[in-house]
């Protein structure tokens, strides 16, 4: 997916405008959740989300989700990542 049909679909599923957000390389987040559902583009590099025990690989072009306060921990490939980041209340 490119960026203007990530805008397209963020807009008719009623998220705001997304962030770009970058997390460096080999790096990682411990468990944690957020207060928001979060829809995503990743459009450089990977990362691993890892929910209820299972692992999901993201890379250029693929969108990953999270609900809201959905518990969940992030790690980063070796070239780390950027996505956008779209976040709704």
């Amino acid at each position: 997916m490119n960026t203007e049909q990530f805008l397209q679909i963020l807009h008719q599923d009623g998220f705001p405008q997304p962030v770009e957000v970058q997390q460096a390389p080999n790096s990682h987040l411990d468990d944690h959740e957020h207060p928001f559902e979060v829809r995503a583009l990743v459009i450089e590099g990977s990362i691993t989300i890892i929910t209820n025990s299972q692992s999901t690989v993201y890379k250029a072009g693929d969108i990953f989700q999270l609900s809201f306060k959905q518990p969940h921990a992030e790690s980063y490939g070796p070239e780390g990542v950027k996505y956008l980041a779209s976040r709704k209340e």
